[in-house]
């Protein structure tokens, strides 16, 4: 997810842009208070003031550090979800396949994409 939101360019750049998605994305989901410590929602703060373009490697280091943190809690909430909603959904839907003779409806259990679809189609229904 941030993986997209937050990229170094080839100069070394990391773009106020990209740091003002990721701080949206994570006030949206309610990561912004409840993950980050306040020394790191001040340090993206601050640089989203101050410069357009960060060049210090260090600083590109800590912002990705933080980046990370907030990716980690999505995929770990992406991942319950898909346990919670896309699994059961993914074995109802196989088993009602079978008994309308769709042989190849077993495999859809051990699908983990077709997990993930059903879970998102859910969510966003």
């Amino acid at each position: 997810m941030f993986g997209d939101a937050l990229q170094v360019s080839t100069f070394g750049f990391l773009d106020k842009t990209q740091l003002t998605k990721l701080k949206k994305k994570a006030m949206r989901r309610g990561v912004w208070f409840t993950v980050l410590r306040r020394i790191d929602r001040a340090l993206i703060d601050l640089t989203i003031k101050v410069s357009d373009n960060v060049r210090s490697y260090n600083l590109v280091k800590s912002i990705l550090t933080i980046a990370r943190k907030v990716q980690e809690v999505f995929q770990s909430k992406l991942a319950h979800r898909i346990k919670e909603i896309g699994i059961p959904l993914t074995r109802k839907l196989s088993l009602l396949a079978q008994n309308w003779g769709n042989k190849g409806a077993r495999k859809w259990v051990n699908d983990a994409n077709f997990a993930w679809y059903l879970t998102i189609t859910k969510l966003n229904s």
